[in-house]
């Protein structure tokens, strides 16, 4: 079972960045998969979360990225996108992509499977 991050780097105040998270080799269903974010120093907290498999698409956001960030999905190709927009210094933060067997849920311990996490950093 693994999931890969990517998109990371490097950003001004004001830029814009798109990670990526690649499912593969999964033995169970799941039906969330959500984005999460570590900032230096920080604890982990829940960025974006979004339904997998489901008719409808059902996602939540974070207060702090409402507005700025979007997620998305292609349920077909096991991927899951976060489009972040008007990134600000306190966006930085290794950002992880997790998969989850209870939809789109605001808690990390739902989370069963965890990226490697890729890094974001906005900084003029």
């Amino acid at each position: 079972v693994q999931l890969q991050a990517s998109g990371g780097g490097l950003v001004q105040p004001g830029g814009s960045l798109r990670l990526s998270c690649v499912a593969s080799g999964f033995t169970l269903d799941y039906s969330g998969m959500g984005w999460w974010r570590q900032a230096p120093g920080g604890e982990r907290e829940r960025v974006s979360c979004i339904s997998i498999g489901y008719s409808d698409v059902r996602t939540n956001y974070a207060d702090s990225v409402k507005g700025r960030f979007t997620i998305s999905r292609d349920n077909a190709k096991n991927t899951v996108d976060l489009r972040m927009n008007r990134l600000q210094p306190e966006d930085t933060a290794v950002y992880y992509c997790a998969a989850s067997g209870a939809g789109p849920s605001t808690r990390s311990l739902s989370y069963d499977y965890w990226g490697q996490g890729t890094l974001v950093t906005v900084s003029s």
